[in-house]
């Protein structure tokens, strides 16, 4: 048996006797819970989430690579984790549920498939591995929340079927200006930021980013908002922490991909001074689906009650993530994160403005997926990955 198996697997789905039995609110992807009178709905919530772990005995990534990502893909899986649930919020609803045994929606199906580990799945860990290396990263090699932040946004550009427009906000700001650009492409049409990436082929058919006829009626493409942030040098400074706290509380909350030095956890929310969270440190097999293509999907969610940490124990390297539906739904986040800024004994994680900031050496094409960082004067370069302007207080 794998070490890391032991993780979880002498663990029940039985009593919430784990969590705290505390008056203080606990807030989970947008959504606020009583841990007093409230235990079940919570266990529901944390089941709902999709759960992608480490995983064994996949077909090689690039056919002659690693079968197993255990003990390199865990940020690569916290990744998939983010994404998946806003797949999940995008077609299936913030509130939906899963339940153990229970036929599931063809939409649920669908998003499963996607990040079956296999070459031809849209989030596969194979996708995220070999796009990784147009980023830097050798397949095996760990990633930060920036490499899998960036990697994401181009593997996104590929899903025809959910649309996403996935913006990576950096130097800590974001513009207003672009997203919107992104999201209604069709502001541009009349100049040449209009261009669409080319088509793909993906299971014989031509996919793209997007496909205009359709697009042409639509209002808004669904956001999602990355944005990798270092709160500190190499602790989480504390000014930080009621900002990183309220960001659970937000409707649009996707949650926060970080965890610990070389070791990344799924957050989604908190109780108190602890940060709930989902663990990808457990070697699963992989999955094969059935013949009449349902998915078996036990074991991509999480049946027990959910792990927690001091917050304070947080690597600072962090990417938050956000999702808004509609241009409403960005028009709220935007004035939320006004709100925030002027929480008192707290200090803003990332600057909101309506237009790119004077001060950029350039702009930052939005269909560009690799911003040229080679200009910035002030870097810090953690122990593994990421490029990131300090916040100074």
């Amino acid at each position: 048996m794998d070490a890391a198996t032991l993780t979880y697997d002498t663990l029940g789905f039985g009593e919430f006797a784990d969590f705290p039995e505390t008056s203080e609110p606990v807030w989970i992807l947008g959504k606020e819970f009583n841990a007093l009178t409230e235990k079940d709905d919570i266990l529901s919530d944390v089941t709902s989430r999709l759960w992608f772990t480490y995983r064994k005995n996949f077909p090689p990534i690039g056919g002659t690579g690693p079968t197993s990502d255990t003990g390199w893909g865990c940020m690569l899986r916290c990744g998939q984790m983010i994404l998946g649930e806003a797949l999940v919020c995008r077609h299936l609803g913030r509130d939906w549920r899963w339940v153990r045994g229970q036929p599931q929606r063809g939409q649920y199906i669908s998003i499963l498939n996607a990040f079956l580990d296999k070459k031809d799945s849209y989030y596969s860990l194979h996708q995220i591995a070999q796009m990784g290396v147009g980023e830097g990263k050798s397949i095996g090699q760990w990633y930060g929340p920036n490499t899998v932040a960036q990697v994401l946004k181009k593997l996104t550009v590929f899903d025809s079927w959910s649309r996403l427009a996935v913006h990576v906000a950096m130097d800590n700001t974001v513009v207003m200006e672009e997203i919107k650009r992104l999201c209604m492409p069709w502001l541009d049409y009349g100049g040449a930021a209009c261009a669409e990436p080319p088509g793909w082929i993906h299971n014989g058919c031509l996919e793209g980013a997007c496909a205009l006829a359709e697009e042409e009626t639509a209002l808004w493409k669904p956001l999602v908002l990355l944005i990798p942030l270092r709160l500190g040098l190499s602790d989480i400074n504390k000014a930080y922490i009621e900002t990183l706290k309220q960001c659970f509380q937000l409707p649009q909350s996707l949650g926060v991909i970080g965890g610990k030095p070389n070791s990344a956890h799924y957050f989604i929310g908190y109780v108190g001074e602890e940060l709930i969270y989902l663990d990808p440190h457990t070697t699963q097999p992989a999955i094969e689906p059935c013949e009449d293509s349902q998915v078996p999907d036990d074991t991509y969610h999480c049946q027990h009650p959910p792990c927690r940490m001091h917050i304070c124990e947080i690597d600072p390297s962090v990417a938050v993530g956000f999702f808004c539906r509609t241009e409403d739904d960005f028009d709220d986040w935007c004035m939320r994160i006004r709100q925030l800024s002027h929480t008192r004994g707290s200090l803003p994680m990332f600057e909101l403005v309506d237009c790119q900031p004077s001060h950029f050496a350039c702009s930052v094409d939005v269909l560009n997926f690799t911003p040229d960082f080679s200009d910035r004067s002030e870097r810090f370069f953690d122990s593994e990955d990421e490029e990131f302007e300090i916040l100074s207080l």
